[in-house]
């Protein structure tokens, strides 16, 4: 997708080429997420970089909302702690993993 020129340690991109795909996805960077309501199944987008690797990662389930960073009710929280165990090994993960960016946006 990349076209890119190996030089020692280091990449080169052609920087058009990678403009062009975070204005496709409709991002305003790497590493920013945005939300998705006309998607069919998934809420989010995010291109996400780290390093040398770019990915387009789609996540969250279309209509679902997580607990948020602040649940006010007891079911909430609990929602909120079963989804951080369920996932804690993806969400461990980083930047390249569509939980970590779950975690981060909706829980």
């Amino acid at each position: 997708m990349f076209a890119s020129l190996y030089v020692g340690h280091f990449f080169w991109y052609n920087w058009g080429m990678s403009k062009s795909l975070l204005k496709r996805i409709g991002v305003s960077g790497y590493n920013k997420p945005k939300r998705t309501p006309n998607h069919p199944t998934k809420s989010h987008v995010v291109v996400a970089k780290e390093g040398d690797k770019v990915k387009t990662i789609r996540y969250g389930q279309q209509g679902v909302r997580g607990a948020g960073k602040n649940p006010q009710t007891a079911r909430e929280k609990a929602r909120r702690k079963s989804f951080k165990a369920r996932h804690a090994k993806n969400i461990a993960k980083g930047k390249m993993s569509a939980a970590y960016w779950a975690n981060k946006s909706k829980w």
